[in-house]
C-alpha cells in the first residue's frame, strides 16, 4: 500500500524545521522575482520530484523520449542532465565514446538506449539549454524539445511543462522534509507541477486506491494526475555475447543468453543487486516469480568497490540450487561494467532487467495529447 516505505526520524524534526526555513526563503525569492527565472522560447519539459531519489525519473524520461519520437513534428530532441557523480565538469555533449565517469550513469544509459537522441550534461542548466539551442537550431528548423532530467528544484530555469513524480510507496503527502524524511521541498511545492504522476504502482490497484490517492494529493484544477507502473522486458546478459555454455533460456544466433521473465520459476535462486534509491517495487514484482531472493542493496548511484565485488562473489557462492541468477538494473549496469575483478562464473550469471513505463487506467492517450499540444 502507499506509504509503506515511509520512515520518519522523529529526533531530526528540529533540523527539518531549519531546513524548511531555508527552502521557504529560497522559494519566496523565486516566487517574488527577487531571483529571476529564465524562460526560453523552445519547449522545455522538466521531469523531476521533490523527494530525495527513487521515483523513477530515468524510466519516465525514456518513456517521454519514445512518446516524443512518435510525434514527427520536425523538432529535434535533447535530454539535459547535471550528470550526477560524474568526474567531469562543465558542459559535455555525449557521444558513442562517452563513459559513465564522464557523463554519469543515467545520461550514459539514455545515450546507449537512444543513440540518435542528443544527450548533454551541465550542472548549469541555463548554459546547457543555451548551448543545446545553438547547436540544434540552424535558423531554418524548429528549435529543439529539451527534456530536463531531475530539475524540479532548479528554479533558475522556468520550464514550460513541469512533470512531478511521486512514488506510490512513499507519497509526498505522507513524507517529511529532510533530514527527518526525504522531501527536498514542502508538499506545497507541488503547485508548480502541470502534471503529477504516481509511479511504481501495483497493476491491481482498486478504484478506491485511485480515489484515496487523488484526494490525498489535493491537486489544483489545472493539474493533471496519472498513475504508472513498471513492465519488465527480457533479461539481458550484462557482459554481452557469451562463450559456449549450457543456458537456462534460449540462444540467439550470436549465442547470446537471454532469459524471459516467465522463465524464472519458483525454484530459481536470484540475487537482486541494486544501487538505486528505492528497489522495493522491483523486489515485490520479483517475489511473484520466485520465493528464493537475496537482496543486495547499495546506496543510489553507488560506485562499486573491491569489497563490494567480494560481497557479491561470496553471496553468489552461498546460493543453493542449480538455477542461479544475479539480476540488476539498467542504471547499475553502467557502473557494474566498469568492474574488472568479477570472476568469470559471476560475470556469466549477471543479467540486466529492462524496465518500461506503462500508464494505468488507459490514460496514455490523454498524457500524449497533453505532451503533443505543448510541443506544437
Amino acid at each position: 500500500m502507499e506509504g509503506d516505505l515511509i520512515q520518519i526520524n522523529e529526533w531530526l524534526r528540529p533540523f527539518s524545521w531549519l531546513y524548511k526555513a531555508g527552502v521557504w526563503v529560497r522559494n519566496f525569492m523565486f516566487d517574488n522575482q527577487v531571483i529571476k527565472e529564465k524562460t526560453f522560447d523552445t519547449p522545455i519539459i522538466c521531469v523531476g520530484n521533490i523527494t530525495a531519489g527513487g521515483t523513477g525519473k530515468t524510466p519516465h524520461t525514456e518513456f517521454l523520449i519514445q512518446m516524443l519520437s512518435r510525434f514527427d513534428n520536425g523538432r529535434p530532441m535533447a535530454v539535459l542532465s547535471r550528470g550526477y557523480k560524474r568526474k567531469s565538469k562543465g558542459f559535455i555533449m555525449a557521444n558513442h565514446d562517452s563513459t559513465v565517469r564522464e557523463i554519469g550513469d543515467e545520461p550514459w544509459q539514455i545515450k546507449q538506449k537512444f543513440p540518435d537522441v542528443t544527450v548533454a550534461v551541465d550542472a548549469n542548466r541555463r548554459r546547457g539549454i543555451e548551448r543545446l539551442i545553438n547547436r540544434l537550431s540552424d535558423g531554418t528548423h524548429l528549435s529543439p524539445v529539451i527534456l530536463l532530467d531531475d530539475a524540479y528544484q532548479h528554479r533558475y530555469v522556468k520550464a514550460g511543462l513541469n512533470i512531478l513524480l511521486t512514488d506510490y510507496h512513499r507519497l509526498i503527502t505522507d513524507d517529511e522534509l529532510l533530514p527527518a524524511g526525504r522531501l527536498r521541498e514542502p508538499v506545497s511545492s507541488k503547485v508548480r507541477a502541470h502534471i503529477v504522476i504516481v509511479t511504481k504502482c501495483p497493476r491491481n490497484m482498486s478504484p478506491m486506491d485511485y480515489r484515496v490517492i487523488h484526494k490525498a494529493l489535493d491537486l489544483k484544477p489545472y493539474q493533471h494526475l496519472f498513475f504508472s507502473t513498471f513492465c519488465y522486458g527480457t533479461l539481458q546478459p550484462l557482459f554481452g555475447t557469451l562463450e559456449s555454455k549450457k543456458t537456462v533460456g534460449a540462444h540467439s544466433s550470436q549465442h547470446e543468453l537471454v532469459i524471459k521473465p516467465e522463465e524464472i520459476t519458483p525454484e530459481t535462486h536470484v540475487i537482486l543487486l541494486t544501487g538505486i534509491a528505492s528497489p522495493k517495487q522491483m523486489l515485490m514484482d520479483l517475489q511473484q516469480r520466485t520465493r528464493h531472493i537475496t537482496p543486495l542493496e547499495f546506496p543510489d548511484h553507488h560506485d562499486f568497490t573491491s569489497a563490494d565485488v567480494q560481497r557479491i562473489e561470496r553471496t553468489f557462492t552461498l546460493m543453493q540450487g542449480s538455477k542461479r541468477l544475479i539480476i540488476t538494473t539498467e542504471k547499475d549496469a553502467a557502473r557494474l561494467r566498469l568492474l574488472n575483478d568479477l570472476s568469470p562464473i559471476v560475470r556469466r550469471h549477471i543479467y540486466i532487467q529492462p524496465i518500461q513505463v506503462q500508464i494505468l487506467q488507459d490514460q496514455e492517450a490523454e498524457l500524449e495529447k497533453l505532451i503533443r499540444e505543448f510541443t506544437v
